[in-house]
C-alpha cells in the first residue's frame, strides 16, 4: 500500500521540500515542491518548520528522504557551499521523523537517472539510443558546485555510487587555461575542476580572462554574468562561457574514462540553462578528445536530463529502495 513521505533537497543555495507518494520501492508521484532560500533560514531546523506552514499546516510525514550537498556520513554534516550543519543523530528529536535516508545530491539525480524514462531526457551527443540497461552512466553536472557520481546498472538492479569527484584537480589542455590556472592560483591554494565549472566558475573564468587581456573587471553578481553571457550581450562574458563549456566537456569526459562508463548524464541546477548552448559550443569536441579513446568516447551517448526536480525525486528513490 502507498505512502506519502516526505523529501528534501538541501543545496548551497535553495532548499527545496516536497511530498512524495511511494509504493514497494518505487516512487508514485512527487508533489509540488517549496523551495527556500537558504541564506534566509539559521538552520535546516527553522526551514524544515517553514515547510510545514507552506506544506499545509499539517503535521509531516515522519519518514524523510534528504538529498544533502555535501559528504555524508559521519556524526556531523556540513554543506559544501552552505552555513548548515545537520546532525543525523538528533533528527528525530529536532524533526519528529522515525525514518530517514540521507544520499549525496548527486547520489540523489543518479537515483533519479535510475527511476526516470526516456522522454525525461534530451539526446544531446553520440548514438541517439536509451541510457544503456547495462554498465555505468556518469551523471555530472554544474550548480552552485560540480556534482558528479555514478550509476551502475547490472542484472535488472541499479547501485548509485557517490562521489566528490568535483573536487579533482584541474588539468589545462591549451595555452589560455594555462594562463587562467596561473591567475587562479593567485586566489586559490588548490584549483579544483569545480573552481571553473560551477555558477561561480563562470566569474572565476571570466575574471581570469579580464586580467590576462588587461581589462577592468566590472563586479557583477553570478546571475547577471551569466545572463550576460547566455544572451551574448558582453563579449567577454560570453568568451568565458566558450571555455566554460570546454573545460566542462572535458571534465566529464575525464570522469566518463574514470569510471568506465558507458554513457553520460548531464544535471545541475545549470544543466538545464545551457540545454540549447551546449550542442553549439565546444563541449563535445573536448569530450571526445581523449586520444586513444576517441572511438570509445564516440560510441558514448550523453543525454541532457530534463526534470524538473531530480534531486527531490532521487531522494524519494533512495528512501523508497531502503524503506519498501
Amino acid at each position: 500500500m502507498s505512502r506519502t513521505i516526505a523529501v528534501a533537497d538541501i543545496g548551497g543555495t535553495h532548499a527545496r521540500f516536497a511530498f512524495a507518494e511511494i509504493d514497494a520501492g518505487r516512487v508514485l508521484k512527487l508533489h509540488d515542491p517549496v523551495t527556500l532560500k537558504t541564506a534566509e533560514y539559521a538552520s535546516f531546523q527553522t526551514a524544515w518548520q517553514d515547510f510545514a506552514t507552506q506544506g499545509g499546516g499539517g503535521d509531516l510525514p515522519r519518514e524523510l528522504g534528504m538529498a544533502f550537498a555535501g559528504p555524508v556520513g559521519g556524526e556531523l554534516l556540513k554543506l559544501t557551499n552552505n552555513p548548515w550543519v545537520i546532525r543525523p543523530a538528533l533528527m528525530s528529536e529536532k524533526l519528529g521523523v522515525e525514518r530517514h535516508v540521507i544520499v549525496n545530491d548527486f547520489g540523489a539525480v543518479a537515483h533519479a537517472v535510475a527511476e526516470l524514462g526516456e522522454h525525461d531526457f534530451i539526446h544531446l551527443w553520440g548514438p541517439d539510443t536509451a541510457l544503456p540497461a547495462h554498465g555505468i552512466t556518469t551523471v555530472v553536472g554544474p550548480g552552485t558546485g560540480l556534482g558528479v557520481a555514478a550509476l551502475l546498472r547490472r542484472d535488472g538492479h541499479a547501485e548509485v555510487i557517490e562521489t566528490e569527484g568535483g573536487h579533482i584537480d584541474f588539468a589545462p589542455l591549451d595555452g589560455l587555461e594555462d594562463r587562467i590556472l596561473v591567475h587562479l592560483r593567485k586566489s586559490f591554494r588548490r584549483v579544483s575542476v569545480e573552481r571553473l565549472t560551477c555558477g561561480s566558475g563562470l566569474v572565476n573564468i571570466h575574471t581570469a580572462l579580464a586580467a590576462i587581456e588587461g581589462q577592468p573587471v566590472i563586479p557583477r553578481d553570478d546571475k547577471a554574468l551569466w545572463a550576460a553571457a547566455l544572451d551574448g550581450s558582453d563579449s567577454l562574458a560570453a568568451a568565458a562561457l566558450d571555455r566554460f563549456c570546454l573545460i566542462l566537456g572535458a571534465v566529464a569526459g575525464d570522469l566518463a574514462l574514470a569510471h568506465g562508463a558507458n554513457a553520460v548524464v548531464i544535471a545541475g541546477g545549470l544543466g538545464l540553462r545551457l540545454r540549447d548552448h551546449l550542442p553549439r559550443s565546444g563541449f563535445e569536441t573536448r569530450f571526445v578528445a581523449k586520444g586513444r579513446f576517441e572511438r570509445r568516447m564516440e560510441a558514448m551517448p550523453v543525454k541532457l536530463i530534463t526534470h524538473p526536480q531530480p534531486g527531490l525525486l532521487g531522494a524519494a528513490a533512495a528512501f523508497a529502495k531502503a524503506y519498501p
